[in-house]
């Protein structure tokens, strides 16, 4: 039996961006810290870390976050960028703040650029992360695109035939599935994450994206009611249904 993690209170709380440990320990003597309904005022208690903390333990009257493991759904708005090197907005900017100061640290899957929208995931676990990005997995990622130039027809059979070469590269792009929408909009679904992928195959068939939107990511949806800029939290299931 794999064995239960403990950890002190305000070590934990820390960890999960509440504030320094001295932060927590004035919390906790606010009364803002509840553990089974009962306020818990010493933070050098050490308690056991199990996936069902976040049910048991409430700050300031919210339910904990989750411990580890963190997924965020984000539809992502345009205008901002996904690396914290970048100026102006930064899809970070929209989360809870604490989200920010958390360890290990909160960290987009993949990246979308400044001008395109849709579904970005956000996680703290490392091993989620790589396994989603991994060329080995074959994760399909869908996106929708409005063109500059109408469709000539023959696009769909040039991007599936796994021959397609990118200005600069010298290896061909995996095979690609181009669904027709109308004469200058199209769904592309990819299996591979190169730099501005989307963008520089319709420009290397002459074309130019207007717009760009992802809708799915492997088996997972960006469901239509979700507003740009909104988030949730993912559950088991639906992180399960990304490489469905």
């Amino acid at each position: 039996m794999a064995k239960i993690a403990t950890s002190r209170v305000d070590k934990l709380l820390s960890s999960m961006g509440y504030g320094s440990r001295n932060d927590v320990a004035r919390l906790a003597r606010a009364g803002g810290i509840t553990l089974d309904d009962v306020d818990l005022l010493d933070v050098t208690k050490r308690i056991s870390v199990t996936p069902d903390l976040p049910t048991r333990m409430e700050i300031d009257g919210e339910a904990l976050d989750p411990v580890a493991g963190m997924v965020v759904l984000l539809n992502k708005p345009l205008g901002m960028t996904c690396s914290h090197k970048e100026h102006g907005a930064v899809v970070y900017d929209i989360l809870p703040a604490r989200w920010k100061r958390r360890n290990p640290a909160l960290s987009t899957i993949g990246r979308l650029d400044k001008q395109t929208s849709g579904l970005l995931l956000l996680t703290d676990d490392g091993d989620l992360l790589h396994r989603v990005i991994s060329p080995k997995r074959h994760v399909k990622k869908v996106y929708r695109a409005k063109l500059a130039r109408p469709l000539q027809g023959t696009e769909g059979d040039l991007f599936a035939s796994g021959h397609l070469m990118l200005e600069g590269e010298d290896k061909p792009l995996a095979p690609a599935e181009l669904q027709v929408i109308s004469g200058t909009e199209a769904r592309l679904s990819v299996t591979e994450g190169r730099y501005h992928q989307v963008r520089r195959m319709f420009a290397a068939i002459g074309n130019h994206v207007l717009e760009l939107h992802r809708e799915r990511l492997g088996g997972l949806c960006l469901p239509d009611a979700m507003a740009p800029g909104a988030w949730k939290l993912l559950g088991e299931k639906e992180i399960a249904s990304i490489f469905q």
